[in-house]
């Protein structure tokens, strides 16, 4: 495989009393969706955060196509090439669908909006990613929750970026317009971006997911592929059932000249 576009090491951040990360690792490749499971409470939030700079680790290396760097802000995340979508979308509802997609980008000629450019590259980058939606004039508020999940994450993609963070993307979504958001997911990966998947859907997981990693209690506890494992290891690495007595005792490496095997 590929050297990692996006590599975390050591990751840890701590907010007053509680320690919401403990050396967390995580990698992704290009092309590779990388699904991030835990219970509420997990870290899957704050490692987000934490990757998109809106909150900075204390300590870790995040590297970068295979070098270390700095992300200390949302602009800096932003110009190394990760884009996020988080569960609120931050779409205008009374903004047609051409303004959204360049709302704080807007394309000007001789200072003056052009929307012939901006109406041209919203179709452009839409039909790149399959989607059809009959017009981009119609207002956001009157499209689906699919197809509003739709428009903020092709938003996002404006900026060429090379991950993609999406927050439960599904979340709030029917059994059609689910469809349509997994579908999108794939052809992201299909076009060469490293998709990072925060969701408790296991159904969504499996369909669309190469890894699954696994935050517990603020901490890496398991990283799997998908396709070779099965639910009920997923879900005991997410619940801890798999941590107990036995399992540890199980997993005790005999040390030669040690009275314990």
């Amino acid at each position: 495989m590929t050297e990692p576009v996006l590599e975390l090491s050591g990751i840890s951040k701590r907010f007053g009393a509680v320690q919401a990360l403990s050396d967390v690792d995580l990698r992704v490749h290009p092309g590779e969706v990388v699904a991030l499971l835990g219970d509420n409470g997990a870290g899957k939030s704050t490692l987000v955060k934490v990757i998109a700079g809106v909150n900075p680790a204390d300590s870790g290396v995040i590297a970068w196509e295979g070098r270390p760097v700095q992300v200390n802000r949302p602009s800096d995340a932003q110009h190394l090439g990760i884009a996020t979508i988080y569960q609120d979308l931050a779409l205008c509802d009374n903004l047609d669908i051409v303004a959204n997609l360049f709302l704080g980008n807007e394309r000007t000629t001789g200072g003056v909006l052009d929307e012939l450019e901006m109406e041209r590259r919203a179709q452009e980058l839409l039909d790149s990613l399959s989607v059809r939606i009959p017009s981009l004039r119609v207002p956001v508020a009157s499209l689906s929750g699919g197809q509003r999940q739709i428009i903020a994450i092709a938003r996002s993609l404006l900026g060429d970026p090379k991950v993609v963070m999406l927050d439960e993307p599904t979340a709030a979504l029917g059994v059609a317009q689910t469809a349509q958001v997994l579908d999108l997911i794939e052809r992201l990966r299909d076009q060469g971006l490293a998709v990072i998947l925060i969701s408790h859907n296991m159904a969504d997981v499996r369909a669309v997911a190469d890894r699954a990693v696994v935050l517990r209690l603020g901490r890496n506890a398991g990283d799997f592929q998908v396709e070779d494992t099965s639910y009920e290891e997923i879900v005991a690495a997410i619940t801890g059932a798999a941590d107990n007595p036995v399992s540890r005792r199980a997993g005790r490496v005999a040390v030669p000249g040690s009275e314990e095997a």
